[in-house]
């Protein structure tokens, strides 16, 4: 397929701020573009700290929150057109979220191959023979099985079972696109690479592509393709993402890149020493990676 997958042209979502006397704009995305190609999968990551407007620009994207202004496309169809219950499921097949904390994503008294059968159901149109075999196969992509899950509340798992859990629930409708604000972040570090080796394998053996999010260098240094910077709203940098990374330009970049927790600190915290110590944790040198 040629054409893009996904275009941002321009995009800013502004909030009233302040009294109805003295009531201002604020933009928490001002200005954002860029592109995913349809015929090339890829994992392009948006970095930036709490407040840098990440996680708004990715809620436009999957269509929750509209764009003040500009436009967001998927296969050439403003997101703003879609209306009505058949379009709006019909990109859902196509887009689908992955949120941050897995244990907020899953009702706590329903147990989860509910919400598989949910979705088998209701975005792949599955019927009840084949039902199992489709959430199962899921599963099985993610390295678990419907056996595994099957009658199991979300305490009943772990952290990194019912995220990948998560991930196979948004895979059942065979998606172009997952959207994946701060996957790893409530994991625990020797989970996360398996995650994020994960994303690589969807990118690599079933061309999905990812829009990854989060304010963690190293794993977007790790799987990303390209990625883009934000500060208060705004792309302050861009392109490949060990380009990018390796050699920052912009003052705020660079800073990012300077606050990732190196030797001269790592022995007086305890996040760092996990991170070094951990073989399977993500390293904190970004050649090393």
């Amino acid at each position: 397929m040629t054409g893009d997958l996904l275009s941002l042209e321009g995009v800013t979502k502004s909030y009233a701020t302040g009294g109805l006397l003295a009531r201002k704009a604020f933009n928490a995305v001002d200005g954002v573009s860029f592109a995913l190609d349809a015929s090339r999968p890829e994992i392009f990551a948006i970095i930036g700290e709490s407040g840098s407007g990440k996680t708004t620009l990715a809620r436009m994207i999957l269509n929750m929150v509209p764009a003040s202004a500009g436009a967001i496309r998927f296969r050439g169809k403003a997101l703003a057109t879609i209306r009505g219950r058949r379009a709006r499921l019909d990109f859902m097949r196509q887009v689908q979220p992955i949120f941050q904390n897995p244990y907020e994503a899953f009702n706590p008294l329903k147990r989860v191959d509910r919400y598989l059968y949910a979705t088998a159901r209701q975005l792949a149109r599955v019927g009840r023979k084949e039902i199992d075999g489709v959430c199962d196969e899921a599963l099985r992509k993610v390295g678990l099985s419907l056996a595994e899950v099957r009658g199991r509340f979300p305490h009943e798992l772990s952290g990194g079972q019912l995220q990948r859990t998560a991930i196979a629930r948004a895979l059942i409708s065979g998606p172009a696109l997952l959207v994946a604000d701060e996957p790893v972040s409530m994991v625990d570090a020797s989970l996360r690479m398996a995650i994020v080796e994960l994303f690589k394998a969807l990118r690599d053996e079933f061309g999905v592509s990812i829009v990854y999010i989060t304010h963690d260098l190293a794993t977007a240094y790790h799987i990303s393709d390209r990625i883009i910077i934000m500060q208060k709203g705004r792309v302050v940098e861009g392109g490949d993402a060990r380009t990018v990374l390796d050699n920052p330009q912009h003052p705020y970049s660079k800073l990012l890149k300077s606050a990732v927790l190196s030797p001269d600190n790592a022995g007086t915290d305890a996040q760092a020493t996990t991170r070094v110590s951990d073989p399977n944790a993500v390293s904190v040198n970004f050649r090393t990676v």
